[in-house]
C-alpha cells in the first residue's frame, strides 16, 4: 500500500485533476496538490479524517463508495457534491477507481475530480486558443498562397513539402507535380548538387541570400531567378529542412534592357550624381504634362532629354517636332510655328500649317528659345497662356494641343535681368528646369561615355577599334570639354578615322588636345622628355617624314595637322 501511495504521489502531483485516495475504513490517505486547491483544504487539514468529511454523509455518494469497495466497481464521470473549506458545497465530476492488491483485494478508492465550470471555462479556453491557431494557421496559408515570390519548402531528404501558387506561375508545375519530388526535379538548374545556394542551407544550416540562377520551366524555356534560402526547425530547434523563395527576375531584366535601350539610343548615358537628378526629374516629368525647360552648355543633350521625356510618356504615339529658334528669321520663324495662310505674305503660294499645329497631341520642341525677338517672345507668351493660335493671315483660331519642351544653354535669369527675355514668359516656360551638367562635372561618366561610343564607330567605321590606352584616356580626363559630349563624340570620331590597329593612341587625338595639356600649370602633367606621350608624337612624325621621305606637306596631312605646327614641332623635337 505505501508503494502505491508513492507512485500515487508522484503521478497525482503532475496533473490538474483533484486526486484523493481513502483504505477500506474510508480514511484520506492522498490528497494532491490540485484537490486542494479545487476544495480549500491543505494535506494536514484532511489526511486521516473519514471521507464522510467531504461528502456530509451523503446517501448517494455513500452507495456508490461501498459499490466501489465491497464489488470493485470503476465508476467514472459521475455528479458529486464536495463540501469545501470555505463552507460551500460544490458540484463536481467525479472517477472512482477500486485499488487492488493480490491475495488482499480491494484495500482501497482512488477519486479523481474535477470542477466542471473550470472543465468548461478551460475547454472553452481550448476551443478559443484552437480558433485562434486555426485562424493564424488560414492567414499563413493565405499569405504562402498569395505571394509574389515562388515559396516551397524541403525535408531532409530534400523532398518538397509544399509549393505555393506563385512558385506553380513561375516553374508551371502544379503543387501535385511538385509535392513529393525532388528540388533538382522540378528546377532543373546548371547548378544543382554541384554548389548551389541549398547545399550550402541544407549541409551548413546557414541561410543563402539574392542568389542569381536559371531554371528551366516545365514547356523547356529559361527562366532567371533570383532566391533566398533557409534553414526549417521544429518547435524543439531540430533541423527539418529548408525553406526558399524566388522571384522571376526576367521581367525585371527586360525592363532593364528596355530603359537601357531608350536611353542609350537617345546617348543618354552616366551614373554620377548629377545624371541620377536628371534621371529623377525626367522620370517625375515623364508622367506629367507641365511645360520643361532643360537648361546647360551646348553639347550636353538637351535635345536628346526631350525626346526620352517623349518617348516615355503617353505622347509617344504622337509626332515629336524640333524647332531651333536661333535658325529663322524673325518672320520666318514666325510662320514655322504658327503656319501660314495662302497668299499671306509675297512667296506664300499654298496654306501651309506651322510646328504647333503639325505637332498635334505629341511635343514641340523648341531649341534655343533665349534667342526668340521681342515680337515672337510676346506671341508665343499668348499661345502659352490661351492655348490658342492662328495662322499667319488666317483668322481661324486652332487649339494647341501639344506639350512644350524648350531648351537654351543661355542664362534666362540674366537674360531677364538685361531685358532680353520677358518675364513672364520665362516664368511660363520655367515649369520644371532640367539642368544638365556639362561632362567636365560628370567625369566619372567618360569610361561610360568612351565606351558607348567605340562601340557605335566600331559597327559604323566597320573598325577593330575597342580600347583606348592609358595615356590617351588621361589626355581625355585632364581636357575641360568646352564642346561637352558633342565635343568627345567628334573627338572619337577623329580617333577612328585617322586610327589603325586595335587601341586609340595619343598621336590620334586632335591636336587641340595635347596643346591644351601641354598648356596645363600641373606639375603632375608636365611630361619628362621622354614621357610615352612626346615619345609617341615624336615617333609618328619621324615615321611619317620616312614614310614621304622627308615631304613636310605629305606629312602634316597625314598627321592631320598643317605645316606650319609640324614645322614647329619638328623645331620642338629637334628634328630640323
Amino acid at each position: 500500500m505505501e508503494h502505491t501511495l508513492e507512485q500515487l504521489k508522484d503521478f497525482s502531483s503532475a496533473v490538474p485533476d483533484g486526486i484523493a485516495a481513502f483504505n477500506r475504513d474510508k480514511k484520506i490517505i492522498a490528497f494532491n496538490e490540485a484537490a486542494e486547491r479545487l476544495t480549500g483544504y491543505s494535506f494536514d487539514d484532511i489526511i486521516s479524517k473519514d471521507v464522510n468529511f467531504l461528502f456530509e454523509d451523503s446517501v448517494g455518494n455513500a452507495s456508490v463508495i461501498d459499490s466501489a469497495l465491497n464489488e470493485g466497481k470503476m465508476l467514472t464521470n459521475m455528479p458529486v457534491d464536495i463540501k469545501c473549506a470555505d463552507g460551500n458545497t460544490r458540484n463536481f465530476l467525479a472517477s472512482f477507481t477500486p485499488i487492488e492488491q493480490p491475495e488482499k483485494g480491494i484495500i482501497g478508492i482512488i477519486l479523481v475530480f474535477r470542477n466542471t465550470r473550470e472543465m468548461i471555462s478551460l475547454f472553452q479556453a481550448l476551443q478559443e486558443k484552437s480558433r485562434e491557431i486555426l485562424d493564424e494557421k488560414k492567414k499563413l496559408e493565405a499569405i504562402f498562397r498569395s505571394r509574389w515570390e515562388g515559396t516551397f519548402t524541403i525535408d531532409r531528404e530534400w523532398n518538397i513539402t509544399s509549393f505555393n501558387r506563385a512558385a506553380e506561375r513561375i516553374t508551371g508545375y502544379s503543387v501535385q507535380e511538385a509535392i513529393g519530388r525532388k528540388c533538382w526535379e522540378i528546377f532543373g538548374s546548371g547548378i544543382c548538387h554541384s554548389g548551389c545556394h541549398m547545399e550550402l542551407t541544407m549541409n551548413q544550416q546557414k541561410p543563402a541570400t539574392s542568389e542569381e540562377l536559371i531554371i528551366h520551366h516545365k514547356d523547356g524555356r529559361k527562366v532567371p531567378i533570383r532566391v533566398n534560402s533557409a534553414p526549417l526547425y521544429d518547435g524543439e530547434e531540430n533541423h527539418i529542412g529548408a525553406v526558399e523563395t524566388f522571384l522571376d527576375i526576367s521581367e525585371i531584366k527586360n525592363l532593364g534592357s528596355h530603359l537601357k535601350e531608350n536611353f542609350q539610343f537617345q546617348n543618354i548615358i552616366g551614373n554620377s550624381k548629377p545624371m541620377q537628378r536628371v534621371y529623377q526629374l525626367m522620370e517625375n516629368v515623364i508622367q506629367s504634362e507641365s511645360t520643361v525647360l532643360i537648361t546647360g552648355e551646348s553639347g550636353t543633350g538637351k535635345e536628346l532629354v526631350a525626346r526620352a521625356i517623349h518617348v516615355n510618356s503617353e505622347r509617344k504615339p504622337c509626332p515629336f517636332m524640333a524647332v531651333n529658334c536661333s535658325a529663322f528669321a524673325e518672320t520666318l520663324l514666325e510662320s514655322e510655328l504658327f503656319g501660314h495662310e495662302k497668299g499671306a505674305f509675297t512667296g506664300a503660294i499654298r496654306t501651309k500649317p506651322g510646328r504647333f499645329e503639325m505637332a498635334g497631341e505629341g511635343t514641340l520642341f523648341l531649341d534655343e528659345i533665349g534667342d526668340l525677338s521681342p515680337a515672337i517672345q510676346v506671341k508665343l507668351l499668348r499661345v502659352l497662356e490661351s492655348r490658342k493660335f492662328e495662322r499667319v493671315g488666317g483668322t481661324r483660331t486652332l487649339d494647341l494641343k501639344a506639350r512644350i519642351i524648350a531648351a537654351t544653354n543661355k542664362n534666362l535669369e540674366s537674360e531677364v535681368s538685361r531685358g532680353r527675355f520677358r518675364e513672364d514668359l520665362f516664368y511660363r516656360v520655367n515649369v520644371i528646369n532640367i539642368a544638365l551638367p556639362p561632362l567636365r562635372e560628370r567625369m566619372e561618366d567618360l569610361p561610360h561615355l568612351v565606351n558607348y561610343f567605340l562601340k557605335n564607330f566600331r559597327e559604323r567605321f566597320n573598325k577593330n577599334i575597342d580600347s583606348i590606352s592609358p595615356n590617351a584616356f588621361r589626355i581625355l580626363q585632364k581636357y575641360q570639354w568646352p564642346g561637352n559630349i558633342r565635343e568627345l563624340e567628334n573627338v572619337l570620331e577623329h580617333a577612328f578615322v585617322v586610327g589603325h590597329g586595335e587601341i586609340i593612341e595619343t598621336e590620334y587625338l586632335p591636336e587641340r588636345l595635347w596643346l591644351t595639356i601641354e598648356n596645363v600649370e600641373d606639375p603632375s602633367m608636365r611630361e619628362s622628355s621622354d614621357s610615352p606621350l612626346k615619345n609617341a608624337e615624336k615617333v609618328m612624325i619621324i615615321s611619317n617624314l620616312k614614310k614621304y621621305n622627308g615631304h613636310r606637306g605629305k606629312t602634316a596631312r597625314a598627321l592631320g595637322i598643317d605645316k606650319t605646327t609640324l614645322w614647329r614641332k619638328m623645331k620642338k623635337y629637334r628634328l630640323l
